[in-house]
């Protein structure tokens, strides 16, 4: 090689090394977010392969699913298994109900076991409560929802999996001398009970998430991001309302933060194209 080319081909190569770690990472593609799939449950319950291709394309490859009911999405676990892998999906979490309200497998009250045993399969690492129906809403229902939660997480816990309890507002409303939320929060076992916080649900009952995180730190091992939209209070995509994720996401040590999932249960426009604007937003913070 001539010394002209070998000195260009040595100042080519050291312009690379001295590109922004920042560059480098944005051609690598999409980064890998975390997404609550019933986000977008209208294109999977029409076509879930299609779905989550599109999904891993938008750079949302980490996975909170729902509707487990002995199967995934009327798939078997080494069907939904083989799914996942063939679109680079990866299921960290799963929704769960009580049972109680609505009689359904796959629930905390009914073939609980096997969705230990499924989600273990899939390598999930947590479990969560999703909601509570209204005829769940009871004092004589939130009175014994502790000790279930305790035996649910006994379960999980076995299995490698943390349990958790995912909120809506209904539990900042007053129970007893307190709140259900923190009634929950006592009467459960701090090793084996805790709490995914959706912080557009704590911020519309008017809760302050660092209030809980200082009373209760390493509770809240899981967030749901999604934003408020200034006036209506309506869900919207993350960074285009009224939720101030910086000074939230500055308390995630004390929080004991170790996943969150962007979720937007509903959207003014399509939802792919929210979800996509929230990814947007996010990849210019450092959460």
């Amino acid at each position: 090689m001539q010394r002209r080319n070998f000195i260009k081909t040595l100042a080519v190569g050291a312009a690379g090394l001295s590109v922004p770690a920042s560059l480098l990472a944005r051609s690598a593609g999409p980064r890998a977010l975390g997404l609550q799939l019933y986000s977008v449950r209208d294109a999977v319950a029409k076509d879930l392969p299609g779905t989550l291709e599109r999904l891993a394309k938008l750079g949302y490859t980490r996975l909170e699913i729902y509707g487990y009911d002995g199967k995934f999405f009327g798939r078997n676990t080494a069907e939904f298994k083989k799914m996942l892998s063939g679109s680079g999906m990866q299921v960290i979490s799963s929704h769960h109900l009580t049972g109680h309200g609505m009689k359904a497998k796959g629930t905390l009250l009914d073939g609980w076991d096997k969705a230990v045993e499924d989600l273990h399969a899939l390598g999930a690492k947590y479990m969560a409560c999703a909601y509570l129906f209204p005829e769940e809403r009871t004092g004589e229902f939130y009175a014994k929802l502790p000790d279930l939660l305790n035996k649910s997480a006994e379960r999980t816990k076995a299995a490698g999996i943390q349990f958790a309890y995912h909120n809506h507002d209904f539990e900042f409303e007053k129970y007893g001398d307190a709140t259900l939320y923190e009634h929950l929060l006592k009467k459960t076992d701090p090793q084996l009970m805790k709490m995914e916080l959706d912080l557009y649900w704590a911020v519309k009952a008017g809760q302050d998430p660092i209030s809980w995180f200082e009373k209760y730190p390493g509770r809240f091992p899981l967030w749901h991001v999604k934003d408020m939209e200034k006036g209506s209070g309506d869900i919207t995509e993350v960074g285009n309302g009224a939720i101030d994720f910086d000074r939230i996401f500055a308390a995630r040590q004390q929080a004991g933060l170790k996943e969150w999932f962007v979720e937007q249960d509903e959207s003014k426009g399509d939802i792919f194209k929210s979800i996509e604007q929230s990814h947007k937003f996010l990849d210019t913070k450092s959460y």
